[in-house]
């Protein structure tokens, strides 16, 4: 059986946090507001697998109200969508990710997010892809307000 996942994630810049995308520390100000650490493509991931395995939402699993998930790495998050994908015997085949935003140049940062996403996952080299476009400074995006991170996965089981 192969599923298919999407995730969106959506964060405001905080320039008082720093910036971290795919696990990535991608600059120490220019953040993003979050109740986590607000990386907005390891939460669109996490979305995408989740729904791929039928199994809610990052909500869900994390509520923005608990306590316990305040500041938070995104990598635990990620993890526990793995460990569902993996409890029902499905395995992840690929991941795609697209990152909007104006700002700042991500081009530099993709490789690095690619390696991490894939490392996390247990995914060969290949099986992520990380892009990034911009908004042509087109609605909040453009006017450098925040970052859209979109993510689709594809998992595949015997069933």
């Amino acid at each position: 059986m192969i599923r298919v996942g999407q995730g969106v994630d959506v964060h405001a810049f905080d320039e008082t946090r720093p910036l971290i995308l795919g696990g990535v520390r991608i600059s120490e100000t220019d953040g993003l507001a979050g109740h986590s650490d607000a990386d907005a493509v390891l939460h669109a991931v996490t979305d995408a697998l989740l729904g791929a395995a039928g199994a809610g939402d990052i909500g869900q699993y994390f509520p923005s109200d608990d306590a316990r998930w305040k500041n938070a790495d995104s990598t635990i998050f990620l993890s526990e969508a793995k460990r569902v994908v993996v409890e029902m015997e499905a395995d992840i085949a690929n991941v795609d990710v697209t990152i909007i935003a104006e700002r700042p140049k991500l081009a530099p940062f993709r490789d690095a997010m690619e390696a991490n996403i894939a490392r996390l996952l247990d995914l060969p080299a290949g099986h992520v892809n990380v892009k990034a476009t911009t908004t042509d400074q087109l609605g909040f995006i453009g006017r450098g307000e925040g970052i859209c991170a979109m993510a689709v996965v594809l998992i595949s089981s015997s069933d």
